[in-house]
């Protein structure tokens, strides 16, 4: 049981993350850290998470594909992918402690952070593709989704990344379609969750409606003001998550 004041926190929680995550990504360090100090045990919480995860991804993508940012006749093989890759991941999540992943992602996170910085022309215009379409989504839906599913953090900075450097997009472009690819990973670890019986639903739905509000008002300011908002921001959140993972992992007990 979840106190009853506790849901306004729920629902400011969620649209930060929502506002947060429609830029960048990174709206779980925000969300799950506070669903489990409100209790929740840390499968239930994870259950809870990507409920109301999936209102904001859902949200954003809305509004990208409005935006006309998100070419979706392309996005039906990665979709696939990624569905099957998230699946995978939360089944396996359920039954072992995805703890270990701590010591690898931060420095992949750091690394991206650090290429970012060291390429200010990066994504700022669309190029010509490094891979094939299909070969792309295969290997980044398949791997990406399996991570989104197991564990999670940092999944919308590698989707840009990938986006960026294997498909050629732009900034913009790869914030939009990582957002599509967000909401698909999402579904599919949903679906194990439920199934499982790990779902708060009065938090997931609170704070669901607060991703929505957040997720909104983010794909807008994206919108309008392109990839010199998107970039610190993005960089910003890829060293917020190294540090937090870092000390997660190195502090003392």
């Amino acid at each position: 049981m979840i106190s009853w004041w506790l849901y306004p926190l729920l629902f400011l929680t969620g649209a930060a993350a929502g506002f947060v995550d429609s830029i960048a990504g990174g709206g779980g360090l925000i969300t799950l850290p506070v669903l489990l100090n409100a209790g929740l045990p840390p499968q239930l919480a994870l259950g809870t998470n990507k409920l109301q995860a999936a209102f904001g991804s859902g949200s954003a993508a809305w509004h990208y594909s409005r935006a006309g940012l998100i070419a979706w006749r392309e996005c039906f093989e990665g979709i696939a992918f990624t569905f099957v890759g998230a699946y995978v991941g939360s089944k396996i999540v359920i039954h072992l402690d995805p703890s270990f992943l701590k010591v690898i992602i931060p420095w992949l996170l750091l690394a991206i952070a650090l290429y970012s910085l060291l390429q200010p022309k990066l994504g700022e215009t669309d190029l010509h593709p490094r891979i094939n379409r299909g070969l792309f989504y295969a290997v980044f839906g398949l791997s990406i989704g399996f991570y989104d599913g197991f564990f999670g953090p940092g999944t919308g900075s590698f989707w840009a990344m990938a986006f960026m450097l294997g498909l050629g997009f732009n900034l913009t472009r790869a914030t939009a379609h990582t957002k599509v690819m967000n909401v698909t990973s999402n579904a599919a670890s949903l679906l194990v969750f439920l199934w499982s019986g790990q779902m708060h639903y009065g938090a997931g739905l609170v704070m669901g409606a607060g991703q929505l509000l957040g997720a909104r008002l983010g794909s807008r300011v994206v919108i309008r003001r392109g990839v010199k908002f998107i970039r610190p921001v993005f960089i910003t959140m890829a060293l917020i998550m190294t540090v937090k993972l870092l000390w997660e992992n190195f502090r003392r007990p």
